[in-house]
């Protein structure tokens, strides 16, 4: 009887401190940038070659799977996005220990495109909790012990249009949601232990600048963006990087006051910005200079005062960058990798490594791996010349970003998860 006691509490233990290389708790990994610390991984894999398991998802999501001790968490949606689940799957055997429907939508709007899901945003986890988000249609904390609902919010308005996007993060007491509508369009701090409103800051672009036919530019998708904010610390101090239609933000994540605001041109920026060398690395989006790198030590509009370079050409629309060392390497959507001098945006090299991209590339056990939409995995050198170290296919195509956990690589394609083990 006492051993049977003493096993429950540590299974309860070991999910709620898992070891630091099997976690992978957010969107892009424990520090937000798509590097993983971990050695071993797989080079190669076909469908049957070093695949642990494979596991069928139901519906249609492009969320990336998340990794807490031996639980993965992921979402899915029906395509029509009536109905909204999560899952929890077993890390070692791939068994699903929880599907579970979390919401039900009579008449969402239509996404009116094929890029996106009703579940894209990616949850994020830590020990004995998962927040689960779908934008305005609903977020969910879960107990990962029990898997009962904590507590839920269905009142976070915005109209995301072509679908919610943005991930969910966590900081301190607070979890962080990002609401990029083409209606309404501000960031939200929930207390991530009772779900109450700690703060909301509405986005403080000038929607107002008039085009040539005397009607506002910024309406539609040019009001919407889709990207993650990042938390890092500036002068002491924690400071939330998020970038929005029109305008890139600094904000204070405790309070939601904005610091200082760079004002561009932009809309639809979805990829998560990259902090290195006393810069934040920066999608605008479509139009003008998609890619600002920009010191964030300013106070109110330092659009001309902080923005160090900007770069314009082949930048991803959806695939976030990689900063590794002195090196960006950015992975285009149709394919064409750019390695740029992170301090200067110098172009070192640009090459077409094939395929269609949404998922964004990971760093691990020194390599580069980009997944495309056709299912194909090309791993590269980070190095100062294009160099393919191995290519992999499976069945299905990527739309999430990848996981990586001890030595195993969590693939989510259009219609599985798998576990890739050497």
């Amino acid at each position: 009887m006492k051993l049977g006691i003493i096993g429950a509490i540590l299974a309860v233990v070991l999910t709620r401190v898992p070891h630091a290389d099997t976690s992978w708790p957010q969107f892009r990994g424990p520090n937000a940038d798509g590097h993983s610390a971990s050695a071993g991984i797989a080079l190669k894999w076909s469908e049957t070659e070093n695949v642990r398991w494979k596991t069928a998802i139901h519906g249609l999501g492009w969320s990336s799977p998340v990794v807490w001790g031996s639980q993965l968490w992921l979402t899915t949606a029906t395509e029509d996005g009536k109905e909204q689940s999560v899952l929890c799957i077993d890390r070692d055997s791939g068994k699903v220990l929880l599907d579970k429907k979390l919401f039900d939508n009579p008449t969402p709007e239509p996404l009116g495109n094929d890029v996106n899901t009703y579940a894209s945003p990616t949850p994020v986890i830590e020990g004995g909790r998962v927040y689960i988000h779908f934008g305005s249609f609903g977020t969910a904390c879960l107990d990962t012990d029990t898997f009962n609902t904590v507590w839920e919010r269905r009142d976070l308005p915005c109209r995301h249009y072509r679908g919610p996007s943005s991930s969910p993060i966590l900081f301190e007491n607070l979890l962080i949601l990002t609401f990029d509508g083409a209606d309404l369009q501000y960031t939200a701090a929930l207390d991530k232990k009772t779900g109450d409103t700690v703060w909301k800051t509405d986005r403080s672009a000038d929607w107002n600048d008039l085009g040539p036919d005397g009607k506002p530019q910024a309406e539609g998708d040019l009001r919407k963006a889709h990207s993650t904010p990042v938390i890092t610390t500036v002068d002491g101090k924690p400071q939330m990087i998020s970038a929005g239609a029109k305008a890139a933000y600094g904000y204070d994540p405790r309070t939601g006051k904005e610091i200082w605001k760079a004002n561009h041109k932009g809309y639809s920026s979805s990829w998560r910005p990259l902090i290195g060398h006393g810069m934040a690395y920066l999608s605008t989006g479509y139009g003008g200079f998609p890619m600002w790198a920009m010191k964030m030590d300013g106070l109110g509009d330092v659009t001309e005062s902080h923005v160090v370079w900007k770069y314009a050409k082949n930048v991803p629309r959806k695939p976030s960058p990689l900063l590794i060392d002195d090196l960006l390497f950015l992975l285009d959507d149709s394919g064409v990798v750019t390695c740029l001098e992170a301090k200067t945006g110098e172009e070192v090299w640009k090459e077409r490594i094939g395929g269609t991209y949404s998922a964004s590339p990971i760093y691990a056990d020194g390599r580069i791996y980009c997944l495309s939409e056709q299912g194909k995995t090309i791993v590269l050198k980070p190095a100062r010349k294009l160099e393919i170290l191995a290519e992999s296919q499976l069945d299905a195509g990527f739309m999430a970003s990848p996981a990586v956990s001890g030595n195993s690589l969590i693939l989510r394609t259009k219609t599985h998860l798998y576990r890739i083990d050497p």
